[in-house]
């Protein structure tokens, strides 16, 4: 009895480790209702969702592409492209519950590595940078999520939970339950936004602060605290006698001018220079 016991839970843990393409393909349907509030139902999404059918076909060209077949994967990977305009090489090894927002444009090489429950949107690349033919495309862990135009390139990993602003260059690695953003992407203190959704998908990679934003205010911030200290608040007074070429008066007085309301008091932290 014991013996049967201990075969069939064997079975079952072989089944969750290695599901059947049908096993996948039917997560990939019910994880559309997770992450898109457009969908209606499952005919709809199995019909008339590109980003399903692309992986479908996608994890059929990659069953055959661990097979040592090359030319076959290929045509479906080029037919999938043509149906779906979602370019998936066959060499791409994707994770389960693997969603395509609206799908155009979407590119993923052949050595790139995608975990559970992630979320592309439509324009990202999953580039490679080399010309080396081993690992050149990169890694993303589980639950992470993609914004629209986004870039992640070379064999550089993204751990678990990780959120890409949308056209973002991602060059560099990026640690687990991080929010990056720019060119090239950079780590920012993510707000902490409430999560609406009941499956627990957390969508919300828009809410991220200015990096530009910040940086310009800082600079700001710094001006006007040596104007302070040199006793002088507004724009410098330009001599009369003054012949050079330059420009007499100040265009960004709208920043600087001694009409405007001051702005909310910011410490400001300044790293100390190495001696």
């Amino acid at each position: 009895m014991s013996l049967e016991i201990a075969a069939s839970t064997t079975e079952t843990t072989e089944y969750f480790k290695n599901p059947s393409f049908w096993r996948l393909i039917s997560e990939d349907i019910t994880c559309v209702f997770q992450r898109d509030p457009a969908a209606r139902s499952r005919w709809e999404v199995a019909t008339l969702y590109p980003g399903i059918h692309a992986v479908a076909l996608q994890r059929i060209a990659h069953s055959l592409w661990k097979r040592n077949w090359r030319y076959f994967p290929r045509f479906i990977s080029y037919t999938a492209r043509w149906w779906t305009n979602i370019d998936i090489h066959p060499g791409a090894k994707i994770g389960r519950r693997f969603f395509i927002d609206h799908g155009a444009c979407v590119v993923i090489g052949e050595t790139a590595e995608i975990g559970d429950d992630v979320t592309l949107y439509h324009g990202v690349t999953l580039g490679g940078v080399s010309w080396n033919k081993g690992k050149r495309h990169p890694t993303l862990g589980d639950r992470v999520v993609v914004g629209a135009g986004a870039k992640i390139l070379g064999p550089i990993e993204l751990g678990n939970d990780v959120r890409v602003g949308a056209n973002s260059v991602v060059v560099r690695n990026v640690a687990s339950s991080k929010t990056v953003v720019g060119i090239p992407a950079k780590v920012v203190q993510r707000n902490t936004a409430r999560n609406d959704n009941p499956e627990g998908i957390d969508l919300n990679h828009h809410l991220i602060p200015d990096p530009v934003a910040g940086a310009i205010q800082c600079l700001l911030d710094r001006i006007r605290l040596l104007e302070e200290n040199a006793g002088k608040r507004g724009c410098l007074h330009v001599a009369e006698d003054d012949d050079g070429e330059e420009c007499h008066h100040c265009d960004a007085r709208d920043l600087c001018d001694d009409d405007l309301t001051s702005p909310t008091e910011t410490t400001i932290h300044f790293k100390n220079r190495k001696q």
